[in-house]
């Protein structure tokens, strides 16, 4: 289905083509509604180019768009912005065939790509924590939204499951575990086994040793030693099992590193034939003399010592993804401070010659009140576990204040949809790359940019369909002539363009902030205009409003991963 912003950009080109004036002209929604609803700076760009009086050149497009049955007829502004304000009745239909549109009017990708999408990533033997909701509430959110244009999605939750810290924890496993505890709960145990070994080989280089050793017969494939890394992964995979049934994440695979082990010497010995890295010092390297960024950081991909290193499981991480699973695309949700990293990573699979689209996508930090990066009094990084129990516990506390009267069973449903919708909905409104301090008052308060506040717009409109005592009635058109409805309406028609906008720079936040754009103006209407007491066929119009704008809110906010309660 096309959209207002598609159908004028087109006819726009058509424009400047009969005028004689051919250009690649962008057409964008009014940054102020004062000036209406679309615009575009054709005339200006081309009186630059030209020479000429942009303004001059804005009458004379204007002689050959016809956009009669969209617009009012367009106005000049300015310097020769030429401004679109949409007729009610082209909204009206416009609206009448989104209602009647499953995908809400969305239209899917043109070209799809099978892409994989690497997010969330914790490290084993070690909780998850606050800092991870950014990587996986955001990766999940461009999964969701990648699948939904019609893209193969492939999500890989690309596990630290291998590495010396393991040599720590057998030891830590023979000399000091705690059976009980071990039962009680076993990723605080572990935690606690390789702290206290971190310690004492910290003092003594003996105990240093001896968990080299441990290391050393784990990577030989020592049979005690593999057995209890196994379950130390599998504790592990169960607390993060836990969190992500909490927070409604699947992955379709979840390769950690332990499963590119065999394929690292292949790697080295590959780079090597091809020239791309060469020996230097006893390592083998590869040198980017040919960019200047990269020129004084080369990338070891094995050690002195014979041994590997995080880029050439990475490395064998990529042709795996690209040979085996045959992806065109692969995109890493990984904080900033991997940049390097990944420039180096992506430098070398293109000289290998991969030419699929391989993308950093970055995010900020979570902070504390006083800007300082988001830990416990003594240090330690919030567990991520406890942060989401904490909020379904305050979410049920608001909903006991305001509805105590809900069975058990709707209380522990509704906190947990608010409360872990809160937390995602406050990570996602945010530009990624910005850093953002946590606050629980902000998060789960009932007003301003907050979930609460959307699913809220939600609960309203299903409470209006509750008092009707019938479901959304089947209409042909719309009749629009309230302002406040008319508003509604031409934002419900946005959410077609708003959608694949998303993947332009992996920024969630642009739907976010329209679904609240969305809300505000549902919620103008719901105190403005009157739906069940009006007689027909105005009351059937409002009702379908009502149902599309419920429709498209529970949509949008089920593509960031959040659902939304039928009461609050």
């Amino acid at each position: 289905m096309e959209t207002f912003q598609t159908i004028l950009a087109k006819r726009l080109s058509d424009a400047l083509i009969a005028a004689g004036l051919p250009h690649a002209a962008e057409l964008t929604p009014a940054t102020d509604p004062r000036f209406g609803d679309y615009q575009t700076n054709a005339a200006l760009v081309l009186g630059k180019e030209r020479s000429e009086n942009p303004k001059i050149l804005a009458a004379k497009i204007l002689t050959q768009f016809d956009v009669g049955d969209l617009c009012d007829p367009p106005t000049v502004a300015g310097a020769g912005f030429i401004n679109f304000t949409l007729r009610a009745d082209a909204i009206a239909r416009k609206a009448g065939e989104v209602l009647r549109n499953e995908r809400l009017g969305v239209a899917k990708a043109k070209s799809t790509r099978r892409i994989v999408i690497d997010f969330g990533s914790p490290n084993v033997a070690k909780p998850m924590h606050v800092g991870h909701i950014r990587s996986t509430a955001l990766g999940d959110a461009l999964a969701r939204i990648a699948q939904f244009l019609g893209h193969e999605v492939i999500r890989d939750n690309h596990v630290g499951d291998w590495g010396t810290q393991f040599g720590m924890v057998i030891y830590g496993w023979k000399n000091l575990l705690d059976r009980e505890a071990l039962q009680r709960d076993p990723l605080a145990e572990i935690v606690r086994i390789y702290k206290e070994t971190n310690e004492r080989s910290a003092k003594d280089p003996q105990v240093g040793e001896a968990c080299r050793r441990e290391l050393v017969k784990l990577q030989a494939g020592d049979r005690e030693n593999v057995r209890i890394w196994n379950e130390c992964v599998a504790f592990s995979m169960q607390d993060f099992d836990h969190i992500y049934k909490l927070l409604d994440i699947h992955y379709d695979i979840q390769c950690g590193e332990s499963f590119y082990n065999d394929r690292l010497p292949g790697v080295v010995d590959r780079l090597l034939k091809s020239g791309v890295a060469e020996i230097s010092e006893g390592a083998v390297v590869v040198f980017f003399r040919d960019i200047p960024e990269l020129a004084d950081k080369p990338c070891i991909v094995r050690k002195r010592d014979g041994g590997f290193n995080y880029a050439t499981t990475d490395l064998a991480t990529v042709d795996y993804r690209i040979n085996d699973l045959k992806a065109d695309g692969i995109w890493y949700v990984v904080g900033a401070p991997q940049i390097l990293h990944f420039k180096q990573i992506f430098a070398i699979a293109r000289r290998e010659g991969y030419s699929a689209d391989l993308r950093h996508i970055t995010f900020g930090s979570i902070l504390r009140a006083d800007r300082k990066i988001m830990k416990t009094r003594s240090g330690e990084n919030v567990p991520l576990r406890d942060l989401l129990e904490e909020a379904c516990k305050r979410a049920r506390k608001i909903i006991e204040e305001k509805n105590p009267d809900l069975s058990e069973t709707d209380k522990i449903d509704i906190a947990q949809k608010i409360g872990i919708g809160a937390i995602k909905y406050f990570d996602l409104s945010q530009y990624r790359m910005t850093d953002y301090v946590f606050s629980w008052e902000k998060m789960l308060s009932l007003q301003g940019n907050t979930a609460p506040y959307l699913q809220n717009a939600y609960v309203r409109i299903r409470s209006i369909f509750r008092k009707a005592g019938e479901s959304a009635p089947n209409i042909g058109n719309l009749i629009l002539k309230s302002p406040a409805e008319i508003n509604l309406a031409k934002r419900l028609c946005q959410f077609a363009e708003v959608v694949p906008q998303v993947l332009n720079d992996f920024r969630p936040n642009i739907l976010a902030n329209y679904l609240f754009e969305l809300a505000n103006s549902f919620h103008a209407f719901y105190e403005t205009c009157q739906v069940l007491k009006l007689e027909e066929p105005a009351r059937s119009s409002r009702l379908a409003l009502c149902d599309l704008a419920g429709r498209v809110l529970q949509r949008g906010l089920d593509l960031l991963g959040i659902k939304v309660p039928e009461k609050m």
